[in-house]
């Protein structure tokens, strides 16, 4: 089966937090401009994500969901799953194993 673009596949690294958060949201409204069928958000290599990553993630996700596309998050470490667990966000994130998961979703 051949890759899948990844065009529409953001992938974060390290501590997700104030600081950073507004360049993944510049990242995010930069692919939502083109509408994507489906974003998927790979939080694979993302040890920590605070509030205000949490926020970055729920506004876009409002934004994919405004014009029918879908918002899909993938690979959480164990760590980084707790927190969503925590703040009952795994119910409202549709969570995949990893980024081909949701892709093929």
């Amino acid at each position: 089966m051949p890759r899948q673009d990844r065009s529409n596949v953001l992938p974060l690294k390290g501590e997700i937090d104030l600081h950073v958060s507004p360049s993944v949201t510049a990242s995010l409204n930069a692919m939502i401009e083109k509408k994507p069928e489906r974003l998927v958000v790979d939080l694979t290599d993302v040890t920590y994500i605070d509030s205000a990553g949490l926020a970055a993630l729920i506004e876009a996700m409002q934004k994919v969901e405004a014009y029918g596309g879908k918002f899909l998050l993938a690979g959480l470490q164990e760590t980084v799953r707790s927190i969503f667990e925590i703040s009952r966000l795994d119910q409202v994130f549709q969570i995949f194993t990893d980024a081909e998961a949701a892709l093929a979703g």
